[in-house]
């Protein structure tokens, strides 16, 4: 053995490797496999900019998707992850993750989950998943969406149990979590507000605010050619007032 071997052992007990080796790293890569479809990649992509969006004010709001969740008891990688297809935690550092590691995350859970169903994976999201979401993550609300059938149902934990959201005459479901409402608009699962109002994207919200300029603009116009023709129809030139 050599020298810088030997003393590198005296500086590393034996029981420190030991507890570096039963922490793993809170920085983990996500585990995930591809996504099913490009209905399904562009339908997680779309939730996650709209909660975030809805959410840009605040920095205790962390949305992520496809991301793998670690949460084996005994801190270990290998054992006890899932990776739900959207989720949100409230309450929490809204920073860059490369998966989410509950031990890191002193010992929180999503708030709520959205899993999109597909022919390979809808029995997992109505069974095992909502099992495992109710019983042990507990986490507060869950949704599935079918971006191809359009099947749309959510669940809030009372009681320990999982409880049919009931729907509203549009369809939509109340997310308590949230503070929206999350309902289907030009087939793709979207957020509302509290008053029915589509929450836009950020280039949407961009084009809805310089569409309202533009009929600002065009309404000021509007009212400076009436007061200018009324002005003619006195005999003024609008342009040669006389000054007061």
């Amino acid at each position: 053995m050599t020298q810088a071997a030997d003393v590198t052992q005296q500086v590393v007990p034996q029981q420190a490797v030991e507890a570096i080796l039963a922490f793993p790293p809170a920085d983990l890569w996500s585990d995930e496999p591809p996504l099913e479809s490009d209905r399904h990649r562009d339908q997680i992509d779309l939730l996650i900019r709209l909660i975030r969006w809805a959410f840009c004010e605040r920095q205790d709001v962390y949305v992520a998707g496809n991301l793998t969740v670690y949460y084996s008891p005994n801190q270990k990688k290998s054992e006890d992850f899932r990776g739900p297809d959207v989720f949100v935690v409230l309450g929490t550092e809204n920073r860059p993750r490369r998966s989410w590691t509950v031990w890191h995350e002193n010992g929180k859970y999503p708030n709520l989950i959205v899993e999109l169903l597909s022919d390979s994976t809808a029995s997992i999201d109505r069974g095992e998943k909502k099992e495992l979401y109710q019983s042990v993550w507990r986490v507060p609300e869950y949704f599935w969406f079918d971006p191809v059938t359009l099947e749309f149902q959510g669940f809030q934990l009372l009681r320990g149990q999982y409880e049919p959201i009931q729907p509203r005459p549009q369809g939509w479901l109340w997310s308590d979590e949230l503070g929206l409402f999350l309902g289907i608009h030009d087939q793709k699962l979207r957020l509302f507000t509290p008053g029915g109002s589509l929450v836009p994207l950020p280039e949407e919200d961009a084009m809805q605010r310089a569409e309202q300029e533009k009929q600002r603009a065009d309404q000021e116009k509007q009212r400076r050619e009436q007061l200018e023709a009324f002005l003619r129809s006195q005999g003024f030139d609008p342009d040669h007032l006389p000054e007061q």
